[in-house]
């Protein structure tokens, strides 16, 4: 593990931020505390972590509020969020992977899990592209992860799907999927797209990729 690992405790009750702060600094990472999504807000810009773990029930703005915000910041989007809660409903869960969070840690939490749990997550974080639409693309593993749920795809329509949503909205014409995502020296067809963006669908859904008549397709 690295030393220079940074990680963001946010949590409205003194006594968890204490007792995270104490084990983890002993663990070997370095911490930052904030006690309301606000304050977590500008701490993220001013610290940077490299991961946060967030507190979901908290007064003023709560954690999802506070996820959403993170992952529609183009700078701090990709942080690794990992939410503390004492709710164990799997609507809870489920809203939380949904709006971006990597993974869900329920309280009371277990010190050596919490850690394992977090080293896990930083490893995987190496090898892993966060992409719009709350999806991530591990090219090592060749899987897409939805709401928690991993997809094994061939490269070629991880590469698709990463150019796609690296601009939701933008279209991308079929000359420059080609070249992106084949290259100028490999002859295919448009076939070879078409059959590709139904594959992605099936996988992934229906209402992720629009087909822009006569010019292309983009990331709805």
């Amino acid at each position: 593990m690295s030393m220079s690992k940074r990680i963001l405790i946010v949590d409205d009750e003194p006594d968890i931020r204490e007792f995270l702060s104490y084990y983890l600094k002993n663990s070997g990472y370095e911490i930052e505390l904030a006690e309301n999504g606000y304050e977590a807000l500008d701490k993220v810009r001013s610290f940077a972590p490299d991961l946060v773990l967030l507190d979901v029930m908290m007064p003023e703005m709560n954690g999802y509020e506070t996820c959403r915000k993170l992952r529609e910041d183009d700078k701090y989007g990709n942080t690794i969020i990992a939410f503390l809660s004492a709710r164990k409903e799997d609507e809870s869960l489920i809203k939380g992977l949904r709006i971006g969070a990597d993974d869900y840690i329920p309280k009371p939490i277990r010190p050596k899990v919490l850690v394992t749990k977090i080293e896990a997550l930083l490893r995987r974080n190496k090898n892993t592209k966060q992409l719009s639409k709350g999806i991530s693309v591990d090219m090592d593993k060749f899987v897409a992860i939805r709401d928690g749920q991993e997809f094994v795809l061939p490269k070629k329509e991880l590469q698709l799907l990463a150019l796609l949503l690296s601009k939701p909205g933008n279209v991308f014409t079929r000359e420059q999927i080609l070249a992106k995502v084949w290259g100028t020296d490999v002859v295919v067809g448009d076939r070879t797209i078409d059959v590709h963006i139904r594959r992605l669908r099936h996988s992934l859904g229906e209402k992720l990729i629009e087909t822009v008549k006569g010019v292309g397709y983009k990331a709805v």
